[in-house]
């Protein structure tokens, strides 16, 4: 039987769209060797959507693999050469601007330095309500910059949102395979 590809699947606190993610994770685990991550702060945030300990036990199930959720858990991605690809999914605002800048101050942000040392494709499925205002210069940085590819995105809510901006989560695994050739997927940008 030939090995899966390892990826590494980081979930940041867009919650709002943990159930997409949930089901994007029982079709990856199909394909892939799943690594979950969650940023401190959604490991242990409960919210309308949910409880933070519920999410972590779905995904360790889903994934047969304990959550990683700290910074020292994180930086072995790197230097290791833990994964082939690594989606961040949901990527919020916050992460995007981070991983713009060179910030690494959670364990998301970590897996995501670590893994680019590698020079192997990181995948982000945003999900963010100043994506088109606040955070439109910070994707603007990584839409070129290499080893970064997005999740095809649309407006989610553009009457009531009208700078929100959302991944096709369904578009996850096509994006990895595009990114594995070192391709964006297109059209990025779509409306539903």
């Amino acid at each position: 039987m030939k090995n899966k590809l390892r990826v590494g699947l980081a979930l940041c606190g867009s919650y709002c769209t943990y159930d997409k993610i949930m089901e994007s994770v029982s079709r990856l685990g199909e394909i892939y060797d799943l690594t979950p991550i969650m940023s401190e702060t959604a490991s242990k945030t409960d919210s309308r959507f949910g409880k933070a300990e519920n999410f972590i036990s779905r995904l360790e199930e889903l994934t047969g693999k304990p959550v990683i959720t700290s910074i020292v858990d994180a930086e072995p991605i790197g230097p290791q050469q833990l994964l082939d690809a690594l989606v961040i999914a949901p990527c919020t605002g916050n992460t995007i601007a981070k991983i713009a800048r060179g910030i690494t101050d959670s364990c998301v942000t970590m897996a995501c330095k670590a893994h680019l040392r590698n020079e192997r494709p990181v995948v982000l499925a945003i999900s963010t309500n100043d994506g088109l205002s606040g955070n439109a210069a910070n994707i603007g940085i990584l839409l070129g910059r290499k080893n970064i590819y997005f999740v095809p995105f649309y407006q989610d809510d553009p009457k009531k949102k009208p700078n929100s901006l959302t991944a096709d989560f369904e578009q996850i695994e096509a994006t990895v395979e595009a990114a594995l050739e070192g391709k964006q997927l297109q059209p990025l940008f779509f409306s539903k």
